[in-house]
């Protein structure tokens, strides 16, 4: 285990002092960790950058019973997940699975009007594993009892975050309501705020292995320089694509020694479990701009405070880039409503630095642009970075999902036209050969 803070100190991303600073966004004694996002000060684990997440870490007291009280924000989507020690995701509580207090609405369940302002519900928090595995990544037809399951680990610590992905526009962060207020019972006794935090002893520090936060920079960099490979190891032209996978799998991309038989896992850094990822690793020594195309999936219009909530294929799909698995920090994210498609549904994204960017490549000409960092990978490569799709919630009669690729042979077959197929091109090339139609 380490000391949390200690870990963000050492990467430049501490918040103990935020109040001090003039660190933003919106926390309290429950929800002090966060909220994160792609804000430079923390940026931790792949966090999407039109998401907002705020972590709490606690210990109930024996014999105690937590409830948290919230009201369904105005945004694409929000849950509450459980952790362990090394990042790994136990149990999560997906909005549309929430049900709503007595004369209110669940904005989140198909057909239902998003803007209704009677939107309060009541869950309840227990320090126990999970009896049942909930169904994630597809929509589930599943009753949660709203009951979130949040076993301790290490020093009896127990850890859950609160996320909101794409909050309506102008009511980011939070989605235009509050934070979800925690009450503890003990003895018939009901204790809220300030008193609720200190049961709860809210202000301990987090305690997480070194590794849930992603790999040590000098492993990383020492499995990123082998001697025996190529200068652009290990990314591939054209780039290679991979699920989400365990621990090992990772390494073993650098390494060399991958199976390609290898299951889709939850994997670490704190992931969401109600998305999938593809990734790739790819090197500006191949060329400087990237271009992507594909079928995007359908989804739910709501950043424009659209009245009605509808499911489609997707809850929610983005394309990010990232720096590396040495800080896990996130560069930028394009979200699905701001990609624009042909008359027959398919993208066309290009990556680069904001040097490289083609003139053609805008929303005006039917193209995406999605910038990497300046620094690379933020450890030694300035030419290196790590692009990720993330799927979210899959209906479960679209079969082209990344939550329906199983194994990492099955990609191509399974996603089909939804498959992102990619190249590398210099800046040049880009707007010669891609015309502004």
């Amino acid at each position: 285990m380490i000391n949390i803070r200690l870990l963000l100190l050492l990467t430049f991303t501490i918040n103990i002092t935020a109040s001090d600073i003039g660190v933003p966004g919106p926390r309290d004694c429950f929800w002090s960790l966060g909220p994160h996002s792609g804000d430079p000060y923390i940026n931790l684990a792949y966090p999407d950058s039109n998401v907002y997440y705020w972590a709490s870490v606690f210990t109930m007291p024996e014999g105690s019973e937590l409830y948290i009280d919230g009201e369904y924000p105005y945004s694409r989507y929000m849950s509450i997940i459980s952790y362990n020690a090394r990042g790994k995701p136990l149990e999560s509580l997906a909005d549309y699975l929430i049900e709503p207090q007595k004369k209110s609405f669940n904005p989140f369940v198909s057909g239902n009007q998003r803007l209704n302002k009677s939107r309060d519900y009541n869950i309840q928090v227990f320090n126990k594993e999970p009896v049942t595995n909930r169904e994630t990544g597809i929509i589930s037809n599943l009753s949660s009892n709203n009951v979130l399951n949040a076993p301790s680990y290490g020093p009896n610590q127990q850890l859950i975050i609160y996320r909101i992905y794409l909050p309506d526009n102008s009511t980011e962060p939070l989605g235009g309501v509050d934070l979800p207020k925690p009450t503890v019972m003990i003895d018939g006794t009901s204790y809220t705020g300030k008193a609720a935090c200190d049961l709860l002893n809210t202000d301990q520090n987090l305690a997480i292995t070194i590794d849930a936060a992603g790999l040590p920079a000098m492993k990383y960099r020492e499995l990123a320089s082998q001697p025996d490979k190529p200068s652009t190891w290990p990314a591939q032209n054209p780039p290679k694509w991979y699920i989400q996978m365990d621990r090992q799998s990772l390494i073993g991309i650098y390494t060399g020694e991958f199976n390609m038989n290898a299951p889709r896992s939850t994997g670490g850094f704190f992931p969401n479990l109600d998305n999938h990822y593809l990734r790739t690793i790819i090197n500006r020594k191949y060329g400087h701009v990237l271009m992507i195309k594909g079928k995007a999936p359908l989804t739910p219009k709501t950043f424009n405070s659209n009245k009605k909530f509808s499911n489609n294929e997707l809850r929610y799909w983005s394309l990010c880039s990232n720096q590396s698995f040495g800080n896990t920090r996130v560069n930028d994210c394009l979200f699905d409503e701001e990609i624009p498609v042909d008359d027959d549904g398919y993208f066309t994204i290009f990556i680069s630095k904001l040097k490289d960017k083609p003139r053609n490549a805008i929303k005006e000409c039917g193209y995406a642009w999605l910038p990497i960092a300046e620094d690379g990978d933020g450890v030694f490569d300035e030419d290196v970075a790590v692009i990720q799709f993330r799927h979210m919630l899959a209906n479960s009669n679209f079969n082209n999902s990344i939550q329906s690729v199983e194994n990492q042979s099955d990609i191509k077959e399974v996603m089909q036209e939804y498959y992102p197929r990619s190249r590398y091109f210099m800046k040049n090339q880009v707007e010669s050969f891609f015309p502004c139609l």
